[in-house]
């Protein structure tokens, strides 16, 4: 048997886990001897089914349920193209083998030469604002077009538009997954999966085939994503989120760690805000990122609105909205509007794409904020 097969079969072992193998690993050099070799002191805090498997497997090697479960798992990933890569081979990302008790073994279907491009994380809200959605996917194209990989976690929101971001530029993209390989979650994002991997990306996973998306998985796939990538980008996050975790694992990995500032008014903007208070550097445009972690930057055709001229009610309500967020009562006073002709206007501007309501009032989306600057350059 091989390291790939020893490895499996320790991390099969129900109450073990990537923690407790790499302490094996540095007390017995290698994962053969430390399946032969389980102390009776770790034995007794593992559940009574592994220890009748390792005992089993102590008895008929080879022939162990233990080891056949191993070859047929293999077997599975060989006949559905997965690869998997131990920590030991030269397919095994360099950047994340450096981190805390790395994953042991990857599932990947997909390009496994993705791996070893330059990488940037892409990470926030799953219930992100359109700005935030906006902002993911941009940022996620400008840096694919730069020559990065875009590393994120596949997740309703800020995930799922820097996915699609990279795929816009014809980027790699890598989703990191919390779920076994051949069970993509949410079920919603199918299609972006076999995009990702059919179009030069990968698909990425230490769980199993067949695991489920339990919570508990979660933080273990943040800890990939931050530990693949030479820095993270924070888009929009909840002071308390998956999110705000994975910028913080970066900064323990050394990682470097950057946030998009946002309104003070946004609950999604506050992550940023305490992330950029710990040392997250600040960022507005993708071209700061890639001067501080090297790469070409291509800038973007200019986003320009459509040649149709704002009617003047619209034209001051983007105006006044500017680049934060305004309560119903704030844009009231700021344009003169009663309160029925300005809801009317607003309505108008949502279906159009131009504003969003969020939580505490409304704020431009991207499209807006495109036409708020035409027309501020046209000022001068």
């Amino acid at each position: 048997m091989d390291a790939l097969t020893h490895t499996m079969a320790l991390l099969r072992l129900e109450g073990l886990g990537p923690a407790r193998y790499w302490q094996l690993l540095e007390h017995y050099g290698d994962p053969a001897a430390a399946l032969r070799s389980l102390p009776e002191s770790l034995l007794d805090k593992l559940p009574p089914r592994a220890r009748q498997q390792w005992r089993e497997y102590r008895e008929r090697g080879e022939d162990s349920a233990l080891v056949r479960w191993v070859r047929e798992e293999l077997e599975r990933c060989s006949d559905s193209g997965i690869h998997t890569i131990h920590h030991r081979d030269d397919d095994y990302p360099a950047l994340l083998r450096e981190i805390s008790r790395p994953p042991p073994v990857l599932y990947l279907r997909g390009n496994p030469a993705v791996l070893h491009l330059p990488q940037i994380a892409v990470v926030g809200a799953r219930r992100a604002s359109r700005v935030g959605l906006d902002n993911a996917r941009a940022f996620a194209r400008d840096l694919a077009a730069g020559g990065f990989a875009i590393s994120s976690g596949l997740a309703l929101g800020v995930d799922g538009a820097a996915h699609r971001g990279a795929l816009d530029s014809d980027g790699a993209t890598i989703a990191v997954l919390g779920s076994g390989i051949d069970r993509i979650y949410p079920r919603r994002h199918d299609a972006l999966a076999a995009k990702i991997a059919e179009r030069g990306g990968a698909l990425l996973s230490e769980q199993t085939l067949g695991s489920a998306a339990e919570a508990a998985n979660f933080p273990r796939r943040n800890r990939i994503i931050s530990g693949l990538a030479r820095g993270v980008l924070l888009v929009e996050a909840a002071v308390r989120s998956g999110s705000l975790i994975t910028a913080r694992l970066a900064l323990e990995q050394n990682r470097e760690v950057f946030a998009i500032p946002g309104s003070i008014h946004n609950p999604l903007a506050r992550g940023c805000h305490e992330m950029i208070k710990q040392g997250a550097a600040l960022v507005e445009t993708a071209a700061e990122i890639v001067a501080q972690l090297g790469g070409v930057y291509l800038p973007p055709a200019t986003e320009r609105p459509s040649g149709v001229e704002l009617p003047e009610a619209e034209r001051r309500l983007v105006l006044a909205l500017g680049g934060d967020l305004r309560s119903l009562e704030q844009l009231a006073i700021d344009t003169g509007q009663g309160t029925s002709e300005l809801m009317a206007t607003l309505v108008r501007m949502e279906l159009a794409g131009l504003v969003e309501q969020v939580p505490g009032g409304y704020q431009l989306t991207g499209q807006g904020e495109a036409h708020m600057t035409a027309h501020l350059q046209g000022a001068d």
